[in-house]
């Protein structure tokens, strides 16, 4: 039996060697990540989870952010290995930055009391979801992607730079891009280390 959404999750990868000749245009490109988050699931039906999507100038400008920001805190003779791997990330044609807007969450906490300290917690899971629908969008469409975690580093600078909003709780940032180089053989742990099955 066929599973088309089983091929698609299997084709996602992270994909770190990537250049700016994408052969997507900039208007699709928008629709799948605007697609891929909206029809994400989410505690509640609250649709709590954020994008922004940087290209051209703004998706260096973040790189450089992350960059200057890193400089001041990574010791010198450590941070040729830092500058190389943010190049590879300022190399490819774009960057989706993941928020969560913590007003949302909030609310529902003030409106369902009983659910209070799991509102923060679907949160996260609603936005790992988005972040993965993403991915793998990007993906079954020819572009490769890496998931990578500079924030709280990185937040101010950010939401100063492209008027975030307050509660705009930055999560993630996905840059992505033309793919040169493939991803190597992925090796998992064997099914008896992981599942249980019961019948």
């Amino acid at each position: 039996m066929t599973n088309t959404f089983l091929d698609s999750i299997k084709v996602r990868r992270s994909i770190y060697a990537l250049d700016k000749n994408v052969s997507v245009e900039d208007s699709k490109i928008e629709e799948i990540i605007k697609d891929a988050v909206k029809y994400s699931p989410s505690s509640f039906n609250s649709q709590s989870s954020r994008a922004v999507i940087l290209l051209g100038e703004n998706h260096e400008k973040l790189w450089n952010i992350v960059e200057d920001t890193l400089r001041a805190i990574v010791p010198a003779e450590n941070f040729a290995a830092t500058e190389e791997k943010v190049g590879s990330f300022r190399a490819g044609y774009g960057t989706v930055l993941f928020f969560e807007d913590t007003a949302v969450i909030e609310g529902l906490q003030e409106n369902f009391a009983l659910y209070a300290d799991n509102f923060p917690v679907w949160s996260e899971q609603s936005s790992g979801i988005a972040q993965h629908s993403v991915w793998v969008a990007l993906a079954n469409a020819g572009i490769g992607a890496s998931l990578q975690h500079y924030n709280p580093l990185i937040d101010d600078a950010v939401k100063a730079e492209w008027n975030i909003p307050a509660s705009w709780n930055l999560r993630a940032q996905m840059p992505f891009g033309n793919i040169v180089q493939e991803a190597g053989e992925k090796e998992f742990i064997d099914d008896a280390d992981r599942f249980r099955v019961f019948k």
